[in-house]
């Protein structure tokens, strides 16, 4: 009996330890599509988090590829292109976001990580600096608290950069109601406000400062995801987390949560392979 209870147990850790080999070196695409009548054109987005400085393949060719065969109109990134570690290589993210920004426009929201390097410069020297030169150098701009407006299609982009407080572990902060409006404007509500905001957490309060669309992050998908039970655990420690990949609704605004395309400081993902994710934005019909 105790023998055959063994090796069952050991059938199932092979199992998952395959699974976590797998899922840790693969990507998906997954397709969403959102309709609103304030949008005027079509306008097919793909959307890109937590990299984490990983590459699919040589040079992310497979990862570029798969960008490439959905052709989109733009890119979205929501965020931790990189892991803030003390003389950590960033030189993946960097090369993808360059190649991208050649073919593509790209709207580039940020991570607690590239906060991190920017907000405690004594802990990782030089690297803010240099992660941004690169990115100014390949012609990104970060949207650091900023809105840009696309008038073709009547959508205003803008990157929320939260403070570290709303990243803490354990519990969530309350944010107050005028925290959104004092970071980033009061938006235009005849515009369609597509929102890049790192933490899915504070979902409630995007949502009640006018987002139509939010893209997320930071969660991994739980890191491993159980039937019905959905994802395990969030980077804040909490377990099965509310959010933790997929879309979700709040009143009139939507919330579009990627899974991420890897993970950082134990990179095991089981059951929940990376995403890419291809957003179509359409008039109402």
């Amino acid at each position: 009996m105790a023998e055959g209870i063994l090796a069952a147990v050991t059938v199932v850790i092979c199992i998952c330890l395959a699974v976590a080999f797998w899922d840790s070196n693969r990507f998906v695409t997954v397709t969403y599509e959102i309709r609103s009548d304030k949008i005027t054109k079509p306008c097919r987005l793909a959307l890109l988090s937590d990299l984490h400085n990983k590459s699919f393949g040589e040079e992310n060719r497979r990862l570029l590829a798969a960008i490439d065969q959905t052709a989109p109109d733009g890119i979205l990134v929501a965020g931790d292109m990189l892991t803030a570690e003390r003389g950590a290589d960033f030189g993946h993210a960097l090369s993808l976001m360059g190649k991208l920004a050649a073919r593509y426009r790209i709207y580039y929201g940020m991570g607690n990580h590239e906060y991190r390097l920017g907000l405690y410069p004594d802990d990782y020297p030089g690297m803010y600096e240099e992660y941004m030169s690169g990115l100014k150098k390949a012609g990104i701009e970060p949207l650091i608290n900023e809105t840009v407006y696309l008038p073709e299609c009547n959508i205003a982009v803008c990157g929320a950069q939260i403070d570290r407080v709303y990243y803490r572990h354990f519990r969530r902060k309350p944010m107050e109601a005028s925290y959104l409006p004092k970071l980033l404007g009061t938006p235009d509500r005849e515009m369609f406000q597509l929102l890049i905001a790192h933490n899915p957490v504070y979902f409630d309060a995007y949502a009640e400062w006018g987002a139509d669309l939010v893209v997320s992050g930071h969660v991994h998908g739980g890191i491993m995801r159980l039937p019905v039970l959905g994802g395990v655990i969030s980077p804040t420690l909490t377990l099965f987390p509310k959010y933790d990949g997929g879309i979700f609704k709040e009143n009139k605004s939507t919330m579009i949560l990627s899974r991420g395309l890897s993970s950082h400081t134990i990179p095991i993902r089981v059951f929940n392979p990376g995403e890419l994710i291809v957003i179509e934005l359409l008039p109402e019909k």
